[in-house]
């Protein structure tokens, strides 16, 4: 009988050392994804600037969604469709989720229960700054942009 309560009692320590570690993982998985899917953006980004170039095409793709549920997967409708990135980002709510404004310019990504809001500046008559950037502002109101784009 007292085997079994040291062991319930070793079982219970483990487990206060690793319930907050696993916490902790989760958001590091929510911040690595975040990354990734800043970097993949920027990247389709600039690729496609570069092949409009390549066509005699010097302006920026001008939205970076479909106008549905699928964000920066292209735009369908266009002919030949534009397709920025191969396997579309899911827009979705809470953690570790995208969200758009709806006019294919703001996006928002939430991570630490905080929303991060980026915005995509095609043009300079945007005057949202320097044309084809995706970036955000960290402030009080996106705290955790520092932890997605540094």
């Amino acid at each position: 009988m007292i085997e079994l309560v040291f062991v319930i009692v070793v079982l219970g320590i483990l487990a206060s050392v690793a319930i907050p570690k696993f916490a902790a993982t989760r958001s590091d998985a929510h911040i690595a994804k975040g990354r990734s899917d800043v970097s993949s953006i920027r990247s389709a980004i600039i690729s496609e600037r570069q092949s409009r170039l390549f066509r005699g095409n010097p302006v920026f793709i001008a939205t970076l969604d479909d106008g549905g549920n699928a964000l920066f997967g292209g735009l369908p409708a266009l002919n030949p469709p534009q397709i920025l990135l191969q396997y579309p980002i899911a827009a979705g709510v809470g953690n570790g989720k995208w969200q758009t404004d709806g006019d294919g310019l703001g996006y928002t990504f939430t991570i630490l229960g905080a929303a991060n809001t980026f915005t995509y500046c095609p043009d300079i008559a945007s005057a949202c700054g320097t044309p084809g950037t995706f970036d955000c502002v960290d402030d009080a109101t996106a705290p955790s942009c520092g932890l997605l784009t540094d």
